[in-house]
């Protein structure tokens, strides 16, 4: 059995800033705090959180629309990847950024809070610094 959900979030940068640092590997790694390897590629695999994320890029809309193949470290072999949608729609105050995760493993769900945990709230500390010093 699978599960999905949607978590959002305001985040005070535009879309095309998000989706830029979403899809390189030294924005990634800046705006989570933690290792990531990404491109810009339709095709191309990437990894986040020191490997311990992995998956593809499936369908890339520039400056709107993320969606990936996700898998975690700690799915079991017979698991198959789960897939995420980033949705950047532009709002007073910088984006809301809206994530479809799909296909999650049903003893994963604590992916749920981890995208505010891992994701949200150090891409909002990232995005005020970076504010502060333009």
């Amino acid at each position: 059995m699978t599960i999905e959900f949607t978590v959002s979030s305001i985040i005070p940068a535009s879309p095309e800033a998000i989706y830029n640092a979403w899809l390189d590997s030294d924005g990634h790694t800046k705006m989570t705090g933690s290792p990531a390897h990404a491109t810009a590629k339709v095709g191309d695999s990437f990894d986040a959180w020191d490997g311990y994320i992995s998956g593809k890029n499936l369908k890339l809309e520039s400056n709107k629309r993320i969606v990936q193949s996700w898998r975690g470290a700690s799915y079991k072999d017979s698991d198959e990847d789960s897939q995420i949608e980033v949705l950047l729609d532009p709002v007073e105050g910088g984006t809301k950024l809206s994530l479809i995760h799909t296909n999650v493993p049903d003893d994963q769900a604590s992916h749920e809070p981890g995208w505010t945990t891992h994701y949200f709230e150090p891409m909002n500390q990232y995005f005020v610094s970076r504010c502060k010093k333009s």
